[in-house]
């Protein structure tokens, strides 16, 4: 086989690219990517490409699935680039499979595709995905999700799968998403066990956790098994306040949702934060979701726990951990956070 991975020096890319590579049934992979890495993995060739311009039919021809995985979190102050970006560009990929005639596409939808749900039951690939309308992340996820039903609708020849992780996360990952989530304020040294005294209880914060690798591995499957439709994709246990807690040694302190979004939409205001305030009313309305489909139909088993996957994140934060790509470049100290002020918090890598 011959793959095509979109977004393929992020997060999930460079996992899934390694998950790829370990495959003999995949032959040779590209990897695609806004800024090349000084990264290599055997049998993949890179490419530049930004999803939102390049000629993305041209790239995908020949190849037997493609992996899309490409997303812009920022810049949140300005909502019409990630909509270029993530919406449109998506639009675009889509339409490239076609024109390529690839017989599989896989895409990276997300638990925050999902309308809100109660927290005391999960639900499964059939709950609604409408977003939640106060989170542009929501928003367009949900939006791709409808996109994607009308190209099921126009090409039913294609086979195509929907991932839906909860947040996933790995050493590598840390600096990146310190940058994305937390900005250049958030102190290395504090990100230890018993260095935060205290974490906010905030009703609804529940959340399903997964590690990279994992992921990665149910990505590798959609492409190698004949499987179509939507999986949800999350590790054990669930994480809330009291997890969250105990892997820091911290005690919890009860904060009403209304007094942390508004903490958290005057941090944002004033350029402290990058992450918009929708993404915390987001989070606490998100559902907890099944997983049985993913592990009966795809036959997908997480090796990590999702204590272990968020360990080792706060490990890797408080190491400035990190890799030889754009996105997850390690954190260089203070002149690199120096850098981030200067260029604006919040705003495009």
């Amino acid at each position: 086989m011959r793959v095509v991975v979109v977004g393929a020096t992020g997060n999930v890319g460079t996992s899934v690219v390694r998950a790829l590579a370990a495959d003999d049934t995949v032959t040779s992979i590209v990897g695609v990517a806004r800024r090349l890495p000084g990264w290599q993995v055997e049998r993949t060739e890179w490419r530049q490409a930004d999803v939102a311009a390049a000629d993305l039919t041209k790239i995908f021809e020949g190849a037997d699935a493609v992996v899309h995985l490409a997303w812009l979190f920022q810049p949140t102050r300005t909502p019409a680039i990630t909509w270029r970006a993530n919406v449109l560009g998506s639009m675009r990929v889509f339409r490239a499979v076609a024109e390529a005639g690839v017989p599989v596409l896989v895409h990276a939808s997300s638990v925050g595709a999902y309308s809100p749900a109660p927290k005391d039951r999960p639900v499964d690939e059939s709950w609604p995905t409408h977003g939640w309308p106060g989170a542009s992340y929501g928003m367009e996820k949900a939006y791709v999700e409808r996109v994607l039903d009308l190209f099921e609708h126009d090409h039913p020849a294609i086979r195509v799968v929907r991932m839906r992780p909860g947040f996933i996360f790995q050493r590598a990952a840390a600096t990146e998403q310190r940058r994305l989530f937390g900005g250049p304020f958030v102190p290395r040294r504090l990100v230890r066990t018993g260095r935060i005294p205290v974490i906010p209880d905030i009703p609804g914060l529940r959340l399903q956790v997964l590690h990279a690798e994992d992921a990665a591995e149910a990505y590798r499957l959609a492409v190698t098994r004949e499987v179509r439709g939507a999986f949800n994709l999350a590790a054990e246990p669930v994480i809330g306040t009291n997890e969250l807690a105990g892997l820091l040694g911290a005690r919890t302190v009860r904060v009403p949702e209304r007094m942390a979004t508004a903490a958290m939409a005057a941090f944002w205001h004033l350029r402290l934060l990058p992450a918009e305030p929708g993404l915390l009313e987001l989070v606490l309305r998100m559902p907890i979701m099944k997983t049985d489909r993913a592990r009966e139909v795809l036959g997908w088993r997480p090796r990590h726990s999702a204590l272990e996957a968020m360990r080792e994140m706060f490990e890797g934060l408080h190491d400035g951990a990190g890799m030889d790509t754009a996105p997850l470049a390690p954190d260089r100290g203070p002149v690199e956070r120096i850098r981030e002020l200067a260029t604006g918090i919040g705003r495009r890598p």
